[in-house]
């Protein structure tokens, strides 16, 4: 009882920092979403802003420095209890933020900081970093409007505008933009591009070779850097051969490219997912609002890799997931994930399969031949790496190899395994997610459902094989908490049950990397008296293997439907009462005798 109290104490001190921490994060946009404010008295308040959401607020001194400015706490004084992070413009170093601490002080993560104060100092700086290159761009601005009436030659077109901003700002994207503008131009048969491309010192080589697709021959090396000095002339060009608004549509679409750049290269260096979500929400914040539709070779890219890397890598699914799941819905569903910070986990294919079908949806409200009343579930998701994270933590790794046992001996041992399970302890980070995961479904029954990576794939369906629990989710949080724990803990130990890993064997499976990911869903129904229930659950199946008529083809499906919550309505037993039909062809009933309509 003692050790329940001390872990429910820690975890509310936990969540008390992460409150402090929010709190500054929401200060300090507060200061920098005023846009009449100016860099030095926005960095004066900022630097104030930053200690209450420390662990030790009392002891916490800041330092900024910007390019030769520096801004700092009230009785600043430099110890050697410090931590820095980068405040970076356009991938350049700009300046400095650190946090010193005026004493030694109890060890943490990191010295005497937590981790989760690294990664905020991280999550500020970035955040400067922005407010400075926007303060830049706004100044720029602000020049060009004030300058423009005075100028004698002809009137500048939009696309001269965001040139002229991004050749203060950023030149290495301003480079790229003329290059890409360049082959444009040849691409479209323009002779005096073609002409500038041979002239120039980009385009030549040490021997003057003509490319020949057909050669075996190895070509010279070439210098591949595009000369600053030509961006001039190759806009001089692009003006007198398109119109402004054929330049500034380029433009506008090589830009909203060039932005996925940096999450295209996260996505594919397989960093852990917390690396990957903080660039989807850098992209979703920086680059999301400013783009107007259109699918680009590059957004299609990025697309995919996203959906391998969080949903499946099956080609089946990602040639249908890429039609409906966007890089706006990945930010959305990381809301609800809950994750180590090393994890790189994916959902599972039962959360694959259900996200996707929501989204298709959500896609399609219009279509009329969909019902205007569906309803898709609230639902959080645990990534499938965690059951082996929980195993470490608990010392259980030797279980992964009830797989190789017999039969006989998997099904003695499974009561054992379920009971150590049930009796092991989740890491903080994860028991944290769920304590928000709570406070986000309220008081709502919850279903813990599991979702390997097997799961819903195609030809292993793995249905009714792995374990479901219903929760009344009722009471104090702390009685809600601990029966979720013990939920999750009863599906993680179902991987090990008999079942599954016999239907593993039997379709060659069972060396299969088997991870369990975690979908905790609000029940959808009805009070009725001191019950909550649906009024019909079932499952559904693509092809259908039970064709009761010559006239029902395997692509027409299969739907198993029964009463309340439906947990037998996966294999048809005696004494239960399941509807049978096939999507494809409704109207050709299974039974048809007067006692078994009756019946069913």
């Amino acid at each position: 009882m003692n050790e329940n109290k001390k872990t429910v104490d820690r975890l509310l001190e936990s969540l008390e920092e992460r409150a402090k921490e929010l709190n500054c994060l929401y200060r300090i946009e507060e200061l920098l979403n005023h846009d009449d404010a100016e860099l030095e008295d926005t960095f004066s308040s900022v630097v104030e802003a930053i200690p209450p959401g420390w662990q030790y607020t009392e002891y916490s001194q800041v330092r900024i420095t910007l390019e030769g400015a520096v801004y700092e706490t009230s009785d600043f004084k430099e110890t050697e209890w410090v931590h820095s992070s980068d405040i970076k413009v356009q991938e350049r170093v700009v300046g400095t933020i650190s946090v010193y601490y005026t004493q030694e002080l109890p060890t943490a993560d990191h010295g005497p900081f937590l981790k989760e104060e690294l990664h905020l100092l991280d999550t500020i700086a970035d955040r400067l970093g922005h407010f400075i290159l926007h303060n830049r761009v706004k100044h720029v601005y602000q020049e060009w409007i004030s300058t423009r009436d005075n100028r004698t030659d002809q009137k500048r077109g939009e696309w001269q505008v965001v040139l002229d901003l991004l050749e203060q700002t950023d030149k290495n994207l301003f480079t790229r933009l003329s290059h890409k503008m360049l082959n444009h131009l040849c691409w479209s048969g323009v002779e005096e591009a073609e002409e500038l491309l041979k002239s120039s010192s980009f385009h030549k080589s040490s021997g003057d070779e003509e490319f020949r697709a057909e050669s075996n021959r190895a070509y010279q090396k070439r210098n591949v850097v595009f000369p600053v000095d030509l961006s001039s002339e190759v806009f001089r060009i692009a003006g007198r051969n398109m119109t402004n608004d054929e330049i500034f549509s380029r433009l506008q679409k090589w830009i909203q490219e060039d932005k996925l750049g940096f999450l295209v290269n996260v996505v594919n260096r397989n960093l852990s997912l917390s690396d990957v979500a903080d660039a989807i929400r850098r992209y979703y914040h920086t680059a999301q609002r400013s783009e107007e539709g259109g699918v680009s070779p590059a957004k299609i890219g990025i697309h995919v890799s996203l959906i391998r890397r969080f949903l499946s890598d099956q080609l089946h699914y990602i040639n249908i997931a890429k039609k409906y799941i966007d890089i706006n819905d990945f930010y959305k569903l990381l809301q609800n994930m809950i994750y180590t910070t090393e994890s790189h986990g994916k959902l599972g294919g039962k959360s694959a399969g259900m996200f996707l079908a929501a989204q298709i949806i959500k896609k399609n409200r219009t279509i009329k031949e969909l019902p205007g009343n569906i309803k898709i579930p609230r639902t959080w998701y645990i990534t499938s790496d965690i059951l082996l994270h929980f195993m470490h933590y608990n010392n259980l790794e030797e279980i992964v190899e009830q797989k190789y046992k017999q039969i006989d001996e998997v099904r003695f041992e499974y009561p054992h395994i379920v009971y150590t399970f049930k009796n092991s302890h989740f890491p903080s980070e994860i028991v944290k997610g769920l304590s928000v995961a709570l406070d986000d479904f309220g008081d709502l029954p919850l279903i813990v459902r599991s979702s390997s990576l097997l799961e819903d794939r195609m030809g292993a369906a793995f249905s009714g094989k792995y374990k479901s629990v219903f929760l009344a989710n009722q009471g104090s949080k702390r009685k809600r908490l601990e029966a979720l724990l013990d939920a999750i803990a009863e599906v993680y130990a179902s991987t090990f049950g008999p079942d599954p890993i016999e239907y593993r064997t039997e379709r060659e499976l069972i060396d299969f990397g088997e991870e369990m990911g975690i979908m905790i869903q609000e029940v959808v129904g009805n009070q009725v008296g001191d019950y909550f229930l649906p009024s019909f659950a079932g499952v559904a199946f693509s092809q259908n293997e039970f064709r009761w008529s010559p006239r029902i083809r395997r692509e027409d499906g299969l739907a198993r439907l029964v009463p309340g919550l439906g947990t037998r309505a996966v294999d048809r037993l005696s004494d239960d009462y399941p509807i049978l039909c096939a999507p494809g062809q409704p109207g050709l009933k299974v039974n048809v005798s007067v006692d078994d309509i009756l019946r069913y």
